[in-house]
């Protein structure tokens, strides 16, 4: 190559060089950090910002977005500048959501510095212990409502927004659910309750994300009865057969109900109460279900069956002890006795022994085998059996303590007793007086039918 075009060469070169604007170079890398320390709700934090360039020095002077995301929308929190440390706090306020105590940086970048974005950071919350209560009456009457106070808040005083769960307990029960609350911006919320026994309550609060669960203390509450619970005299014997206590009473006053016997219970007597060769069916009977006093002084729902034609007597008679405070001890169905062979029906011996009130029971005389008893036409009815016993063909049952006694409320001896009199307003006779105390048979026009061995004799 001659001289002149080295030369030239090398000024095109030169010329080249001189001609790229210093703008074209590439900016230098940045990395960007973000921190978010932890603590309480409600509390302040300090964000720090980091910025850095190539080989890790610090870039100072540069402006940095930090933004927070709240209910799932990036918000921005503030705008920080870098000091010498390439470093610059941010305060915040840790709010109750964790998913609110996210946040990220961005740095812009400018024509040296290239742009950056931290990763996403999350503060985590230190929960605050809290503390739930319940306090509620001592006591309540029957089928009335009490106002239980919940209250749920922190240790140092802070009311806690949340839904908690009652829980009640009643005895040889455990815990259960009995419906979730939520209380209001004071940390407060009442709940109207109804207990129908004795019940223990409490109320579960579970863990948010910034304070913990906890568990109320219990409070008890002692139900009591609406009704003076029958004084019986000291030394009378309690019955033999225990039976469990009653279904408490459904609606206001006797709320009596009469009605054709439905299947299942009429798949109960069939082989109990009622079998073939009976004088009356299916057709011929009615269930009878009425509120009564028992003798704890509560309400409870009893049912006897009846004949048709006498369900409205018996029914009504039934209804008029529950308007006049007449307690009964029990009233089931006799099938829940189960089959007598003595008595090729219904366990009325067992009825007998536990005091229970019954009905139509397709069976035998007790203690007379082969004669049939009135029962089992559905027009008769035993009430309080075990106070008021039966003189049978072999002696008392079920007991002899009561025979030569009496009760205002709940033993008659005598056509006078107010139960008694009450019983003939609504066509039931005592016909048999201290021979059968507990037996009432209803009258068809005037008169009593009776099976033809029972018409000179006490038959039960």
């Amino acid at each position: 190559m001659s001289f002149g075009r080295w030369v030239v060469a090398v000024v095109s070169v030169l010329l080249a060089v001189t001609a790229v604007p210093a703008s074209a170079a590439a900016p230098a890398p940045t990395a960007l950090t973000l921190t978010a320390p932890g603590g309480y709700a409600d509390a302040s934090t300090n964000l720090t910002v980091t910025l850095t360039h190539s080989g890790g020095s610090p870039l100072d002077g540069a402006q940095v977005l930090v933004e927070r995301q709240v209910a799932g929308v990036w918000q921005p929190a503030g705008t920080v500048t870098t000091d010498a440390a390439g470093a610059a706090p941010l305060g915040q306020v840790l709010r109750r959501a964790a998913r609110d105590n996210v946040w990220r940086a961005s740095y812009a970048g400018d024509a040296t510095y290239a742009p950056a974005v931290s990763p996403v950071v999350a503060a985590p919350l230190t929960r605050r212990r809290s503390l739930a209560s319940i306090s509620v009456p001592r006591r309540v009457v029957d089928e009335r409502s009490v106002t239980a106070r919940v209250r749920w808040q922190t240790t140092t005083g802070v009311p806690v927004v949340g839904t908690v769960q009652l829980q009640r307990r009643t005895a040889g029960r455990r815990w259960r659910a009995a419906g979730s609350v939520t209380t209001r911006s004071d940390g407060r919320v009442q709940i109207r309750l109804r207990p129908r026994v004795d019940t223990r309550y409490r109320v579960r609060a579970p863990s948010l994300d910034w304070v913990s669960a906890d568990v109320s203390g219990v409070r008890a509450v002692d139900n009591v009865p609406p009704s003076r619970p029958v004084r019986l005299p000291k030394g009378a014997p309690r019955p033999r057969v225990r039976l469990p206590v009653q279904a408490r009473a459904v609606g206001t006053g006797a709320n009596l109900r009469v009605s054709a016997i439905p299947d299942g219970i009429w798949d109960q007597m069939t082989g109990v109460s009622w079998h073939r060769g009976c004088p009356v069916g299916r057709a011929g009977l009615r269930l009878v279900r009425v509120n009564y006093w028992g003798y704890d002084g509560y309400r409870h729902r009893g049912e006897v069956v009846a004949a048709t034609g006498a369900s409205d007597q018996i029914g009504g008679a039934l209804a008029e002890m529950y308007r006049r405070g007449f307690p009964i001890r029990s009233m089931y169905r006799i099938d829940r006795f189960g089959w007598s062979g003595r008595l090729q029906g219904g366990d009325d011996y067992e009825s007998m022994a536990a005091g229970n009130t019954s009905a139509f029971n397709c069976r035998q005389v007790v203690n007379r085998p082969g004669v049939r008893s009135p029962h089992s036409y559905g027009r008769s009815l035993d009430v309080n059996t075990w106070e008021n016993p039966y003189r049978s063909a072999t002696g008392l049952v079920p007991n002899s303590w009561w025979q030569s006694r009496s009760h205002p409320l709940v033993a008659w001896r005598s056509s006078s007793h107010a139960v008694v009199r009450l019983m003939a307003s609504h066509g039931l006779r005592w016909t048999y007086g201290n021979g059968d105390t507990q037996h009432f048979d209803a009258a068809r026009n005037g008169r009593v039918v009776l099976p033809r061995a029972c018409v000179a004799e006490v038959c039960h």
